[in-house]
């Protein structure tokens, strides 16, 4: 089997975390995994290249980067301040267009 079939297999973000070798705390990953498993996606759709590595070895690694990235993000951060989802993007547009300077009030 190749490392994309392997990938095939995996359901859950624990599942993706030890399969490709990444350290977590389980606490981060319960409040976080739908945000974790989209950053994830989102970084290796950016990832120019990736398609055409045929080595399972190297295919492998860039995956693992990836992943780590997306749950370190999660670890120094939180859903609200990184704005995975769509629902968060727009609740944070809302908010600046809510934001009164006090230079505005007083000026």
């Amino acid at each position: 089997m190749s490392f994309k079939d392997d990938l095939d297999d995996l359901d859950t973000a624990e599942d993706f975390l030890r399969f490709l070798g990444v350290a977590y705390e389980q606490r981060i990953v319960h409040v976080n995994r739908l945000h974790i498993l989209q950053r994830f996606h989102d970084y290796l759709s950016r990832d120019e290249g990736i398609e055409d590595l045929s080595d399972d070895e190297a295919l492998a690694a860039r995956y693992r980067a990836h992943l780590e990235r997306a749950y370190t993000d999660f670890v120094a951060s939180n859903a609200i301040k990184e704005k995975v989802f769509k629902v968060h993007q727009e609740e944070a547009r809302k908010m600046e267009d809510r934001f009164v300077s006090l230079d505005s009030l007083v000026g």
